[in-house]
């Protein structure tokens, strides 16, 4: 007996140090990447032959389908992919190709979730890197161009989904008309906390505060609806605050929101968030962790109900890598592909009590978790073994899943049979990872030893400095060039004229306004005239503060702090960061304006043309004694509601005669706005929903909102980290 364990532990140990010592030569690495790039180009060129302008390729069909919203996703998806991979051509001609005939105002419903992931974060990430692609880039690039512009649609299109009772989003939307009716108010806890790097990075590029704050006021809502013990559950009512799946752990369903307070607090410099998973970590650690696994367990006691593993949580250990425990990590990460080489894939769920695939669970859809982690260990480790982890996934992948048309989900890991789909994550994540795993001098793993100086609306920037950040769905940020368009915490920066009026829009009386001034020069004398320019002047110039001169040169930058968002305070203005602005000089609305201006039109009635006084008079030889007069001040609420009380069972509906007759006394600009598309603006509107977020402030700041230090984790570039230590710590505590 003992001479056999004896036996076993040589052979343990021998094959140990077998894989530990292996050694990668450039030469090794140069040939495993460029077979990574003929697997990406070998599915790549496979869907666009077969599959395109589908949603994703049916690899054992040989032809697409529509899945997750009918618009292209696969050829958005791949797009960042093809610059890391420097194919630069290619690239370019997608970006043309999606920019012409990529339309979101669609009839359909998608996935809020995926929707922001994939194609938000898709288009952000192109934006950012097609610079170095040679593409003709747009004045003020990165602060503008095509694909932000395409991915500010979409938000715009996703943003409604955020107004509800909590903050937290629905998990649907119609890309045309908003929440669909009789939508389920249950969403899982993944699907409200993934929003704040692709929306924080809309804000900081384009100014507008909305999309930042929006997701973010969802990560505190999370955080506010938290277990006592400190766990979150898996799927939760957005109308109640309710949990309705109170299992607690650390994958799917919930993955992604400990992923985006590690990568949120980094990219945007959000400290509280790191605070947030430091905290979530504790609980974690204290009721889930078992022997370096994860299970699942009760959120309000935190009893084990799931001795499983899922194949989602394989991002945990890289995500460990970013805040510098990449010994944990290491250790988590040998479980996880002991699993890889039972099977020769990880299956959706693994029972950690039996030691085989879940029955019910037992696929594995091409899934890069488990090779992105070992990317990031590699990266802060350079430890060859997982050199030999990503080999190994690269072999199983290439022998089992390639198709004649692609590569093809495992449908059952236990046989390899396989299944008819490759998502789009393949072409975004799997393939990504494993070429930058083999490619450590790729300018994504830039420690932050070289940089680019580009010009902005904002003057010089330095970008390429390193610290990219992936969101989700693998497409990564670069966050100096956040920095490059977002004035840090002075105001916002607006590029456009046109926002400005879309942001400052209060009861759809900027379209009402303009066309009182229409009216106004028509039918009213010089002086009243003149009066009401200069009223709609001194409005104009204190409501949304652009001069004169600004209107005059246009090419030129808008002064960042003239440039305003009109909410609900003291002083009716605000900063990006919430704080008031003083204006002591923008007491009138745009309500009281109105009303303003209709008191004045129907005062000045002897100024009315000769056209208008022959109606008026008609009317007064019809009113048989109830003679108007002239002399008496009219107030606009007499307009709406007469001065004489009316019997209600006197009143007919007119004809469709009489009802023209009496829609032509009104006053033009009357006649307008009811003509106008009024009727049809959608229920949500954003600018008010921000209002409302800062007005109510459900949930309080973090007490952590300051505490910088938890920023200075591995994850950004050496220069970064010095960039927030020099601006943010002071000399005493730099030198403790």
């Amino acid at each position: 007996m003992r001479s056999i364990t004896i036996l076993c532990l040589f052979l343990y140990y021998s094959i140990d140090c077998s894989i530990a010592i292996r050694e990668y030569k450039k030469e090794d690495l140069f040939r495993l990447r460029e077979e990574v790039r003929e697997m990406f180009q070998h599915a790549y060129d496979s869907y666009l032959k077969y599959a395109y302008p589908y949603d994703e390729l049916r690899p054992l069909s040989c032809d697409g389908v529509d899945t997750w919203g009918s618009y292209s996703l696969t050829l958005i998806d791949a797009l960042d992919t093809l610059a890391i991979m420097g194919n630069y051509t290619e690239f370019n001609r997608v970006v043309e190709t999606v920019l012409q005939k990529q339309n979101f105002d669609a009839d359909i419903n998608v996935s809020v979730f995926e929707t922001n992931i994939r194609i938000i974060g898709g288009l952000l990430s192109a934006h950012l890197l097609s610079h170095k692609t040679g593409i003709k880039l747009e004045p003020g690039w990165p602060c503008n161009g095509p694909l932000l512009r395409l991915a500010e649609d979409v938000a715009q299109r996703l943003i409604a989904a955020f107004d509800t009772t909590t903050g937290m989003p629905y998990g649907t939307i119609n890309l045309r008309s908003g929440v669909p009716p009789g939508e389920t108010t249950v969403t899982c806890t993944a699907g409200v906390g993934t929003f704040i790097i692709e929306f924080g990075t809309l804000s900081r590029l384009t100014g507008d505060p909305l999309y930042e704050e929006v997701a973010y006021n969802a990560l505190k809502a999370l955080y506010h609806h938290r277990s006592p013990i400190g766990l979150l559950g898996n799927h939760i009512d957005i109308m109640t605050g309710r949990w309705t799946a109170q299992d607690a752990g650390i994958g799917g369903g919930v993955d992604s929101y400990f992923e985006y307070l590690v990568k949120g607090a980094i990219l945007l410099e959000k400290p509280e968030l790191m605070s947030m998973f430091r905290e979530a970590r504790l609980a974690i650690d204290k009721y889930l962790k078992k022997d370096d696994w994860y299970v699942w367990a009760t959120m309000l006691r935190g009893h084990v109900t799931l001795p499983v593993f899922q194949s989602l949580e394989s991002y945990w250990p890289g995500l460990l890598s970013l805040i510098g425990e990449s010994d944990t990590a290491m250790r988590i990460i040998h479980n996880y592909h002991s699993v890889w080489r039972q099977y020769g894939f990880t299956p959706e769920v693994y029972n950690l009590g039996t030691g085989e695939a879940s029955s019910s669970r037992e696929s594995y859809p091409l899934r890069p978790e488990l090779i992105e982690s070992i990317m990031y260990l590699y990266r802060e480790t350079r430890d060859p073994i997982l050199l030999q982890m990503g080999e190994d996934i690269l072999r199983s992948i290439q022998h089992s899943a390639r198709t004649q048309c692609g590569y093809a989900t495992i449908k059952d890991v236990r046989d390899h049979r396989k299944e008819d789909r490759m998502e789009s994550f393949f072409l975004s994540e799997t393939t990504k990872y494993l070429y930058l795993l083999f490619d450590p001098d790729n300018f994504i793993h830039n420690p932050g030893v070289r940089g680019t100086v580009i010009n902005t609306p904002n003057g010089e920037c330095i970008v390429d400095v390193g610290g990219y950040i992936f969101n989700t769905e693998a497409h990564p940020i670069d966050p100096t060039m956040l920095y490059c368009c977002h004035e840090a915490r002075e105001g916002i920066n607006i590029s456009e004229i046109h926002r400005i009026y879309k942001i400052l829009e209060e009861e759809d009386n900027i379209q009402f306004l303009t066309m009182i001034e229409a009216t106004a020069k028509k039918n009213v004398t010089k002086d009243i005239e003149s009066k009401n320019e200069t009223t709609l002047n001194e409005v104009t110039s204190k409501n949304y503060n652009i001069t004169k001169d600004n209107s005059e040169s246009k090419e030129n930058k808008i002064d960042q702090n003239e440039v305003l968002i009109k909410t609900e305070t003291r002083t009716g203005y605000v900063n990006i960061d919430g704080t008031e602005r003083e204006n002591s000089k923008n007491e009138s609305s745009l309500r009281d304006i109105v009303k303003e201006r209709i008191i004045s039109y129907y005062n000045n009635t002897n100024n009315i043309n000769s056209e208008d006084e022959e109606i008026h008079s008609s009317i007064d030889n019809k009113t048989s004694g109830d003679e108007l007069d002239t002399e008496a001040k009219v107030e606009v609420d007499d307009i709406i509601i007469p001065q004489k009380p009316q019997d209600a069972e006197s009143l007919q509906p007119p004809s469709v005669t009489k009802a023209k007759e009496a829609y032509k006394l009104l006053p033009k600009v009357i006649q307008d706005f009811l003509n106008s598309d009024w009727k049809r603006k959608p229920k949500c509107e954003p600018q008010r929903m921000l209002e409302r977020i800062r007005k109510e402030k459900r949930y309080p700041d973090h007490p952590d909102v300051n505490e910088y230090k938890y920023l200075l984790t591995p994850a950004p570039s050496f220069l970064q980290r010095i960039s927030i230590a020099g601006e943010f710590l002071s000399k005493k505590q730099l030198e403790m």
